[in-house]
Formats: C-alpha cells, sequence, structure tokens
C-alpha cells in the first residue's frame, strides 16, 4: 500500500482541540500518552505546500504513533495560502503562536517545557526551520523532507509554484519578504539541535534541497545533522507503517532523551 494513504484514511480522534487565536483555524489538537508525566511533547505542523485545500488531517496518523510510543502531540493547524490571514508572514505568526500556546498549556496538561520538539513535513518543514530562527526558545527542530530551500521551491516550481501562492509573489517581485522567508538566509542559534530526513526517492520535494541546507548552515557553525534515507519517497517519512517510520520514531526519541 502506498502511503499516500495517509491522505484519505482518518486517524484515531485527538484528545482535545485547543485555540491560540480567534480565526476557525487557529487551533491545535492535542494528544496525551498513558503513563507518568510530565510529558515530553512533539509540536507537528503539517504539510501540503502551504494550500489551503490540505489540512492537519492526515498528520493525525504520525501523531498517534508517537503517543503510543509515550509523547503528548500538539499538531497545529494554521492559516493557509488562499484564507484570510495566510500566507507569508500570517502563516508563520500562527506557528508562533501555536508554540506560545503550547507552553501555557505545559502546566495544566502536564507537559515537559524543557523537553520540545518543533517538527515539520514538506511546507511544514519549512514552517518549522522559520519558527526556530525566529523563536529562539525553540530547542530542538525537525524536519521530515522539508522546503528548507525557498528559492530553489520557486525555481524548481514545485506544487505548481505553490510558493508563489504563499509569498504573494515571485523572488524578484517581493525579495526582501524572500530574504525573511527562506530558512538557507535565516540564522538558528547555535544551540539549537537541528535534524533533517529526507527520503532519497522523494518526487514532491528534491532531497537536494535538505542536503544543500545542511552543507550550508554547517559552514555557519550551527548544529545540523541530516539523514538520506534511500529509495524512500515523500509520505513514508509521516507514515507510521512505512520501513522509513522506526528512523523517524528512533531520531525524535533521541531528540527529547537529550
Amino acid at each position: 500500500m502506498s502511503s499516500e494513504f495517509i491522505l484519505e484514511q482518518s486517524p484515531p480522534e485527538p484528545d482535545l482541540s485547543v485555540r491560540y487565536g480567534d480565526d476557525p483555524e487557529q487551533f491545535a489538537e492535542l494528544r496525551l500518552p498513558a503513563g507518568k508525566p510530565p510529558y515530553p511533547v512533539v509540536m507537528n505542523v503539517h504539510g501540503g505546500f502551504w494550500r489551503a485545500r490540505y489540512n492537519r488531517v492526515h498528520a493525525g496518523h504520525l501523531c498517534a504513533a508517537l503517543t503510543a510510543l509515550g509523547f503528548a502531540t500538539w499538531n497545529v493547524e494554521y492559516r493557509r495560502a488562499g484564507m484570510p490571514g495566510g500566507g507569508w508572514p500570517g502563516t508563520l505568526h500562527d506557528v508562533l503562536a501555536a508554540f506560545a500556546s503550547l507552553q501555557a498549556a505545559s502546566a495544566e496538561h502536564k507537559l515537559d517545557q524543557e523537553r520540545v520538539l518543533v517538527m515539520g513535513h514538506s511546507a511544514g518543514g519549512h514552517l518549522a526551520l522559520c519558527a526556530a530562527a525566529y523563536q529562539p526558545t525553540i530547542t530542538r527542530v525537525l524536519s521530515l523532507a522539508g522546503v528548507a530551500d525557498l528559492r530553489g521551491s520557486y525555481n524548481e516550481h514545485l506544487g505548481q509554484d505553490a510558493v508563489v501562492a504563499f509569498m504573494g509573489g515571485t523572488p524578484a517581485q517581493v525579495p526582501e519578504l524572500y530574504r525573511k522567508a527562506d530558512p538557507m538566509q535565516l540564522p538558528i542559534a547555535k544551540t539549537t539541535l537541528q535534524y533533517l530526513i529526507h527520503g532519497g526517492g522523494d518526487e514532491h520535494v528534491p532531497v537536494s534541497f535538505s542536503r544543500d541546507y545542511a552543507r550550508h548552515k554547517a559552514t555557519q557553525g550551527e548544529s545540523v545533522n541530516f539523514m538520506e534515507l534511500t529509495r524512500v519517497g515523500h509520505f513514508e517519512l509521516i507514515d507510521p507503517q512505512s520501513s522509513a517510520w522506526p528512523t523517524v520514531a528512533a531520531t525524535i526519541t533521541n531528540l527529547l532523551e537529550c
């Protein structure tokens, strides 16, 4: 079965939804594990080329699997391109607000504020890396098949020029916005642990984006770890039934134990 099934199949329901803003799209789904608190937390930012038609539901499979492993999960919904307030920078503002809301909810839900991982897949990987650049209290970030090179996304016309819709123009039209939104150009604190996992068989987001990002950031003295998984596609990284899942789960576990 192709890992794309997760786009169609409903995941297990979350324990509750928590609003972080007044817009209907500004909320996060919380799943709590069994076991003794406080719980380490994975804040997940879903992908979908920032487009309105893709929401957080498909990422529920990933979050449910992580909760079964003992992690609380905070699955973030956000305003996307084509929605009022969506696109750059509103979408990032939502992700940052969701992170702040997670911190505020930690005491009530017995979450471990010292062990929080911000993770994103595809366009969510882009947003996770940007969030780490703009919010220095994020100490762990994981990009799964992330759009780590915004100009590269434009040059490759990814998702039928999804980045142009997200940014509100081309790099030539809004160069300063691209500079502020491109993970390749945004410094992240050297104390922040950055991990990138990308499938070598990814046909949606080229593995070269993560490879080039890791190489460039290493020259800046940032703490970057990159793993390329041979013959792994785009959706396998968020499919708990895939052969790539044990590597993803082990990476998350290691990040939250350090």
